[in-house]
């Protein structure tokens, strides 16, 4: 506890998806605590990181600000980066100079797309890691657009997939290349991604799968077969990297700098930290969660209440957790949705076209309303538990 009062102090390291979520959800569940809850992030716009394919393609978001998402919560908003942090002490230091006591640390720093381990695609390719560099892209885009030039997106994967889909429609006189390992939604069932297929050739885009990237450079990519393929604008989305943040301090982390967790997501070595979303390694039955918005926000919302129960001394249930769906925009009138088992594998079901575009839309839409109802009420935050798949951890 604090040295000079009993208020608990709780920091919040970053205000992403997650970091917002458990914020919200904590003022409101403390609300008769003796408990003071700081957010910190190095800006005070909310990143819809759902909708950056969007920013890419020349579409202007809505102008969400923290402090406004906040309002009437009782959480303190505090501008500023982690720059370090002192596990024993029980410190983090920030960019603004300034320095911050803690209690319990709810880490929320999450990911970002890993640029490093392809020569030439940290000085030459784009990545939608922040608003502004992803609306930056977009005015180039415009510009080659114009020229009829020549698109890379990197990665096969969903966000690829999104980016690809995104830039074509808006700019069909663009050659638009899709580079990936495997093929496009082979995480899909055959006729969600045959759905997927057709959208691909509708929108011209070029497929190369069974490939990898040697090398970026300014107006090309280097295949590791020595092909090279012309690319004016090249978009990254291949590969994610977390925040060193946490294993220089000390705390245990995975392979991937994520922080281990137990089953009640507090780090194995500082139970007082609680990583939340991208930030942490977090292992159900049949493995270990990867990154996604889906997954994410319940564990805010999890570690909220926990954390709340907690301070009443109250017991904890382990945190169960199934993957439900995936959901996937083909531009702006088409989409397809992959519903799946808990381990994320497809099932039967899948929606396509209209139904799927507003489903989409449901999905990137809700978190910024949840926010603001989470005020007021406590909201459901994750579809499955994971059922039968879970269950050992009830």
């Amino acid at each position: 506890m604090n040295a000079t009062t009993n208020t608990h102090e709780i920091a919040v390291l970053g205000a992403g998806y997650t970091g917002m979520m458990a914020a919200v959800r904590l003022a409101r569940r403390t609300r008769k605590l003796d408990v003071r809850i700081t957010l910190v992030n190095p800006s005070e716009r909310f990143t819809e990181r759902l909708r950056m394919h969007q920013v890419a393609a020349g579409q202007e978001l809505a102008d969400h600000r923290i402090p406004d998402l906040l309002a009437g919560s009782g959480v303190v908003f505090h501008r500023a980066a982690a720059v370090a942090l002192d596990a024993a002490a029980r410190v983090v230091t920030l960019d603004d100079g300034g320095t911050l006591h803690y209690d319990t640390l709810i880490y929320a720093l999450g990911s970002h797309t890993d640029t490093t381990t392809v020569p030439g695609a940290d000085d030459h390719a784009w990545t939608l890691n922040d608003p502004c560099r992803a609306r930056r892209f977009s005015q180039r885009l415009t510009e080659i657009a114009a020229a009829a030039g020549t698109v890379t997106v990197v990665g096969g994967g969903l966000t690829g997939i999104e980016a690809a889909t995104e830039i074509a429609e808006a700019h069909p006189g663009l050659t638009v290349t899709l580079i990936g390992a495997a093929e496009p939604g082979n995480m899909m069932g055959d006729k969600a991604r045959a759905h997927l297929e057709r959208a691909l050739d509708r929108l011209r885009i070029v497929r190369r799968t069974g490939a990898q990237v040697a090398k970026v450079l300014p107006d090309a990519v280097r295949l590791t077969t020595g092909e090279l393929i012309a690319s004016d604008l090249t978009l990254w989305t291949a590969g994610v990297t977390v925040s060193p943040l946490a294993g220089q301090a000390g705390i245990a982390v995975d392979e991937r700098g994520r922080i281990i967790t137990d089953t009640t997501l507090r780090s194995v070595s500082h139970p007082e930290i609680l990583p939340i979303g991208d930030a942490a390694a977090i292992r159900m039955p049949f493995g270990v969660l990867h990154g996604t918005c889906q997954s994410g926000i319940p564990t805010a919302a999890y570690t909220a209440d926990a954390l709340a129960r907690r301070l009443r001394g109250k017991t904890v249930r382990a945190f169960r957790f199934g993957y439900f769906h995936q959901p996937v925009s083909l531009g702006r009138k088409d989409a397809v949705i992959q519903f799946t088992n808990a381990d994320d594998t497809p099932r039967r079901w899948y929606l396509k076209g209209r139904a799927a575009v507003a489903y989409k839309e449901m999905v990137s839409a809700s978190p910024v309303p949840t926010y603001k109802l989470s005020k007021h009420v406590t909201m459901q935050a994750q579809l499955s538990n994971g059922g039968r798949a879970t269950r050992a951890l009830a």
